[in-house]
């Protein structure tokens, strides 16, 4: 069968079936009949009708034959013809939820790491073997059209990616949620290496066009800004106040599409773009003043511009601000505008919405709910504030007081003045009750009120959400503790079953069967099918670990995944990855709690030993280390951490006494996609933070789930899969965090530790002579004199038992069988680290709402 074209030349690849005909902007618009809702709605799903709707897109939306069609032509036709398959699912989701009149989780992060979607959608539309058939009969290999996606860095590390899991699991168990968030014009920056050093690029992620999107501007709206309040008297006698902005935006929703695994429900994401109310100015333009002309456009579009400016000026801390409370406000506006009815009684809104705070950034939506209520609903203070504090839930995602937002009160005075006026009535109202409660207690009122007097006068964003969210969690057994023990101990005293825990969970579809097909595969033929949605399963893989067959499978499949990326870094990065070494990886946002000094340490003693005469070469485990993290672009100490990886990195690969025995790789621009391919090839995971720093990480438990054995202190996670996977299968090192924080209160210092371990100041003292970088000391000094003097998180009071643990893991490597058993038991004992579950328990212990699969 051929369907190669131009536009005359087959009328049925590219002409409109019946099936075709109907038109959509998106869930809330009734179809104009019934039949719009029948399954017959869309393409036929088979081959044909695929390839039908693929030339149709390819002519009709790209405007090009596919004799003329360009690799981009075929990627985005193609992404749009599968999103075409996701529409009938979308607009019966829709209606289904507003016929019955479902509460929605609103979920409200700043962040979404979705990764590539293509993969995503065709998995959970069950298209896969069709649309790879389709291509093959248009002479086109959908795998190569797949690489031409560009991934949204809508996000920075584990937080982003967390939500984008959230929603996918939501989704998958049919409850009604929006995700909101901003449609940032350049994601994270995309990172490059000069000299070894971090260069951050803009990530044009819409440049080549974005499928997989579309805008709604007639549900845009108004998002107001500065100005300054005023009192009046209402038409009811009673004293009011009003808003009067000295200028605003206009904020246009993009929806994302949000497929559930095989069960045809679609949810929403709605990302926010800024633009400029009155956008340009044609009297000026004629006068010749161009750039006038259009400065209001510019000046709004900075707002979504880019993903978290640089906030170590008062412009970038001011345009962070700004872009928090335009996406909160425009999320709030658009839910009670135009997703409950036009009659609906705002007393019930908790009825109908569950508003989740993704951390500190959305927390200014509390104040917005109450200026909403208050100001244009004419509610009284006291029931506005009853139905505000029952329709948000707070989820801290840190243990690190730097970590938890304050803003300046000169600058939330000048941007948000009305939110302010309602922040301090709230602490007064609040502080009152702290007083009344603990007689009196003024240094528990100071320490808890909303209000920081010191260093700056500011707003506690973390206080704010405690006192009105209705749950308060932590995202892992430890973390939630700790939060109520020590980050937020006064409120966990006053209100101790305000606080909970649940547990990070991640998504399966896309980091076990997306990623790790081999594996998938596998694991399908050993328990069968319906693991993907119900990943407690897994534990039936259990007595396969005695198998020696199944044990040799699995190799093979791990030692599949290692050729993969292989191939991907050499034609990404230009990086020979070794065969037959053991792969050491650590990737995650680059922080001195997360500890990359400490893993950098152990490479140079162990490039040390190989240099020696201590020990034979050929006994040793080849291993090559693998590091993948971005350092934000005003973090000092990260930035000079991910220069000194690079330089010892170039030292060892020019060194032929070690080659063939110790490597270091570190690509540049570590993203989700890099991840999928990296995860499954792994042997040893890296999870050494400081105990009692880690909130939680999700890296880690997708490493366990892929087969990966972890060396980890007892933090975050950690504690919870060293539990489910036994201590036989991990690799546990370092100090307990009541260790730690003894060690602290007694007073580190980091040159005792220095010179009481042979072994570590051989290692610092290698890096500080410039042995270990070329030559050229000053490429160490910063992290050398760092961990000296501060060591803020003790790397180097863990070394000598982290090394131990590093022997423990050669011997274990050294053991083949032993080694693929502990492997598979990871894999088996990891289902609870499931986004399934981790939705489950937000269902049942914070938002109350019942799911229906």
């Amino acid at each position: 069968m051929t369907h190669e074209t131009d536009f005359h030349d087959d009328s049925r690849t590219v002409g409109e079936t019946p099936e075709m005909a109907t038109s959509v902007t998106g869930p809330q618009f009734e179809p104009t009949h019934e039949r719009a809702l029948t399954p017959a709605v869309g393409p036929a799903r088979d081959v044909d009708g695929f390839v039908r709707q693929f030339l149709r897109e390819l002519n009709y939306t790209q405007g090009v034959p596919l004799s003329r069609s360009t690799l981009n032509d075929q990627y985005l036709a193609l992404a749009r013809t599968v999103r075409h398959y996701l529409m009938q699912g979308w607009i019966r989701t829709g209606k289904r939820r507003r016929d019955a009149g479902d509460k929605v989780i609103g979920y409200l992060s700043a962040e979404y790491l979705l990764g590539r979607q293509l993969d995503n959608a065709l998995l959970a539309a069950g298209l896969e073997d069709i649309a790879r058939e389709a291509m093959k009969e248009c002479g086109l290999d959908v795998d190569l059209l797949r690489s031409q996606e560009i991934e949204p860095g809508l996000g920075n590390g584990g937080l982003g990616r967390l939500a984008a899991c959230f929603v996918d699991s939501l989704a998958t168990m049919d409850v009604s949620c929006i995700g909101y968030g901003i449609r940032y014009e350049y994601g994270i920056f995309k990172q490059t290496f000069e000299d070894g050093r971090q260069v951050e690029v803009p990530d044009s992620w819409l440049a080549l066009g974005s499928p997989w999107e579309f805008p709604q501007p007639d549900r845009a709206v108004q998002i107001d800004f500065g100005g300054h309040t005023e009192r009046y008297t209402g038409d009811d006698g009673r004293e009011r106040t009003r808003w009067v902005p000295a200028w605003d935006v206009q904020a246009v929703p993009y929806h994302l599409l949000v497929p559930g695994y095989r069960n045809g429900v679609v949810n929403t994401l709605r990302l926010w773009s800024a633009k400029a109310t009155n956008a340009f100015d044609l009297q000026l333009f004629n006068q010749g003043d161009y750039a006038e002309a259009v400065r209001a456009q510019t000046f709004a579009e900075n707002i979504t511009k880019v993903l978290y400016p640089e906030d170590s000026t008062p412009q970038g801390r001011e345009l962070r601000l700004q872009q928090q409370y335009f996406f909160v406000a425009a999320s709030i506006k658009d839910f009670i505008r135009h997703t409950l009815p036009a009659d609906f009684d705002l007393h019930r809104l908790p009825e109908r919405i569950a508003f989740q705070l993704n951390d500190t950034h959305p927390v200014i939506a509390i104040p917005e709910l109450m200026r909403i209520l208050v100001d244009e609903h004419d509610f009284e203070w006291d029931e506005a504030w009853d139905v505000t504090k029952q329709c948000f839930d707070y989820t801290c995602h840190t243990l690190l007081p730097e970590a938890l937002e304050v803003w300046p009160v000169d600058l939330l005075g000048r941007l948000l003045p009305r939110h302010l006026e309602i922040v301090y009535r709230l602490n007064e109202d609040f502080l009152a009750r702290v007083r009344e409660q603990f007689d009196g207690d003024e240094v528990r009122a100071r320490r808890m009120s909303m209000v920081q007097e010191n260093p700056v006068r500011a707003i506690r964003m973390a206080h704010l959400a405690t006192v009105a969210a209705t749950k308060v969690n932590g995202v892992a057994e430890l973390h939630s503790q700790l939060l109520r023990d020590k980050v937020l101990p006064d409120f966990s005293e006053m209100w101790p079953d305000k606080f909970t825990n649940v547990t990070n969970g991640v998504t399966p579809r896309r980091f076990v069967r997306i990623a790790n097909p081999g594996m998938s595969e596998l694991v399908t033929e050993a328990i069968g099918e319906g693991w993907l949605t119900d990943l407690e399963r897994l534990r039936e893989l259990e007595p396969f670990a005695d198998d020696a067959a199944f044990r040799e499978r699995f190799r093979a499949v791990k030692a599949g995944n290692k050729e993969r990326l292989r191939q991907l870094l050499h034609h990404r990065d230009g990086i020979d990855l070794p065969e037959g070494h053991l792969l050491d990886v650590m990737v995650k946002r680059l922080h001195e709690y997360k500890r990359q000094s400490l893993k950098l340490l152990h490479v140079v003693s162990l490039y040390q030993r190989l240099l020696s005469d201590e020990v034979d070469p050929e006994s040793t485990t080849p291993r090559t280390v693998v590091f993948g993290a971005k350092a934000a672009p005003g973090y000092f100490m990260a930035k000079e951490t991910i220069a000194l990886i690079n330089a010892v990195a170039a030292t060892i690969d020019a060194d032929e006494r070690v080659a063939g025995r110790l490597a270091i790789a570190f690509p540049a621009n570590y993203n989700v996609t890099l991840a999928e391919t990296l995860i499954p090839a792994a042997d040893l995971s890296e999870q050494i933070s400081l105990a009692g720093k880690e909130a939680s990480g999700t890296g880690n438990m997708k490493f366990a789930l892929n087969g990966a054995l972890t060396i980890g202190t007892d933090d975050g996670a950690n504690v919870e899969i060293r539990q489910l996977v036994g201590d036989d299968n991990f690799f546990l090192f370092g100090m307990t965090e009541p260790r730690v924080a003894e060690l602290q209160a007694k007073g580190y210092v980091p040159g005792d530790v220095y010179a009481s371990s042979p072994r570590l100041k051989s290692a610092i003292d290698f890096l500080a002579s410039g042995e270990a970088t070329g030559g050229d000391p000053s490429r160490a000094a910063a992290v050398v004199d760092d961990l000296l003097s501060s060591d803020r998180f003790m790397a180097l009071a863990d070394f000598d038992a982290y090394v131990e643990a590093q022997e423990k893991v050669e011997a274990t490597y050294a053991d083949t069988e032993a080694w693929t058993r502990s492997a598979i038991l990871n894999v088996a004992r990891s289902g609870f680290f499931s986004s399934d579950r981790s939705m489950r328990d937000y269902l049942d212990r914070i938002w109350n709402v019942s799911a229906r699969s």
